[in-house]
């Protein structure tokens, strides 16, 4: 992994989160508890700010990102596919980001919402709270239920696990650890 300070700001790392060696973290960055953060993903708090809450699962290839000034905020327990992309957007608690999605500048996807594979979220658009988004631009098609959301709930708990059984002692060694804001 590579962690890097940039202009005297140094990300900080929650307990049991684990960051593949591949993976960057660049600067203004808050990273929660039991986080698995995938081979190649980059997190990068240069010119913005990002906030990633508790028992996220940031994978492979995922990009994220804020425009000067500005904030990234992340929830608790969200799940960002593969090679998605966040810029400057909000998403809320157990949120789901499919592969290859894009969420735009100060978009914000609610709590519980789905963001479909390939989907595009506008700038300044909002996804409902358990709401399901498709296409190019969104569109909201369906609502979520109680079945999904216990399976997700599961589904998500696979990857907090998988932080924990990979979790490098030598983050402790080297100081990446700080208090969460």
């Amino acid at each position: 992994m590579t962690i890097y300070e940039f202009e005297n700001k140094k990300p900080r790392i929650g307990r049991g989160t684990f960051i593949f060696q591949s993976a960057d973290v660049i600067g203004d960055v808050i990273i929660g508890e039991n986080c698995y953060i995938g081979p190649g993903a980059r997190i990068r708090g240069d010119y913005g700010s990002i906030l990633i809450g508790d028992n996220c699962a940031i994978e492979e290839n995922v990009v994220i990102h804020a425009r000067p000034n500005d904030k990234t905020i992340i929830g608790n327990f969200v799940t960002i596919g593969h090679g998605a992309i966040i810029h400057n957007a909000t998403i809320c608690d157990w949120a789901i980001i499919g592969m290859g999605a894009i969420v735009s500048d100060w978009a914000e996807i609610g709590k519980w919402a789905v963001v479909a594979e390939g989907a595009v979220v506008k700038n300044k658009e909002k996804i409902p709270d358990k709401s399901i988004a498709v296409g190019v631009p969104t569109k909201v098609v369906a609502k979520i239920n109680s079945d999904y959301m216990k399976q997700w709930t599961e589904y998500k708990k696979i990857y907090v696990d998988l932080a924990r059984k990979r979790f490098p002692s030598s983050l402790k060694e080297i100081g990446f650890f700080g208090d969460k804001d």
